[in-house]
């Protein structure tokens, strides 16, 4: 069976997969590449059931295209699957959960849950090695002290203090390259810099403002600094030291978060934050290419409900 993967637009999408068998047999082609595997033994031998089912000749156990992946157990349609992930990996700014239900034809409490399942999916393109020129920085949401209401702000708490900003991101983006952003519990140096040491490559350059928590980099890297506290935003001898672009990430991701989120909850911050990093990693790439990976590695166990809301 011949597949187009060059899918350009929800019209495109609609064509594509008329009925549940296309969305089977394109699922099996992108994700199996045509030849099942059994995700309870991936060496052993598959024999074909009846009804799109497979039988693993290792474990006798049965299965089919959806088992070991996010989209397991759903009792949704599958075209109103592919259309949420179509949806959720082109939307530069993201989609709120009531405007998906509507999209989808299905309420806001499904659309919530399903947008979820397919973000445990976006945290494959949030753990890449970097190299080159490489801006870090760290960045906070969930609101600051000086907005909260009287009542719910905490007193004597200013600048980068974690009570005063409420939760942290913090970030590195290789120029012209990919971005790692985490939800950190503090900006504190034994919380930044493993992460730093784990996923930015040896005698790279990095750059950064002059936050102390980044001091002894240059044990192990090419540390310049900016010192954003003088006023320096580019450095007068050499342009190529700043940290605009990280800047720039932060400014993106917060005009998502302010104009279609309005907040995220703590515990699934992290979530929210892989759905930016994938698409700004998939930036170059055509909407097809952002569909079609991640439908590739949806090999990710799935997400329950009362898990999310616990």
């Amino acid at each position: 069976m011949v597949f187009d993967t060059n899918i350009k637009s929800m019209f495109d999408l609609q064509k594509a997969f008329p009925n549940e068998q296309a969305c089977i047999d394109y699922l099996e082609h992108i994700i199996w590449a045509g030849t099942p595997v059994s995700p309870f033994d991936s060496e052993s031998k598959v024999y074909k059931c009846a009804d799109n089912q497979y039988k693993c000749c290792n474990t006798g156990k049965r299965f089919n295209i959806k088992t070991g992946t996010f989209l397991e157990n759903t009792k949704l349609p599958l075209q109103k699957w592919l259309l949420c992930i179509w949806i959720l990996t082109i939307a530069n700014k993201g989609v709120s959960s009531i405007q998906l239900s509507k999209m989808l034809g299905i309420t806001q409490k499904s659309a919530w849950f399903m947008a979820h399942r397919v973000r445990a999916v976006f945290g494959i393109e949030n753990y890449n090695e970097l190299e080159g020129e490489i801006e870090i920085d760290e960045s906070y949401f969930s609101g600051k002290n000086k907005n909260r209401h009287a009542k719910n702000k905490i007193p004597n708490s200013q600048g980068r203090a974690i009570n005063c900003k409420t939760t942290p991101v913090f970030g590195m983006v290789q120029r012209g390259g990919k971005l790692n952003a985490f939800v950190v519990s503090n900006v504190k140096k034994d919380s930044l810099q493993p992460i730093i040491r784990r996923f930015v490559k040896s005698n790279t350059r990095v750059i950064s403002d002059e936050w102390v928590s980044y001091s002894g980099l240059n044990s192990q890297y090419n540390h310049d600094i900016v010192n954003h506290g003088r006023k320096e935003y580019v450095n007068l001898d050499d342009n190529t030291m700043h940290t605009n672009t990280i800047e720039g990430v932060w400014g993106i991701m917060k005009r998502s978060y302010n104009g279609i989120y309005n907040w995220w909850s703590k515990k699934h911050m992290q979530k929210y934050v892989d759905e930016f990093v994938y698409r700004y990693n998939m930036r170059k790439h055509p909407d097809s290419d952002k569909f079609n990976w991640l439908l590739a590695n949806a090999g990710v166990s799935r997400t329950k409900y009362k898990d999310l809301i616990k």
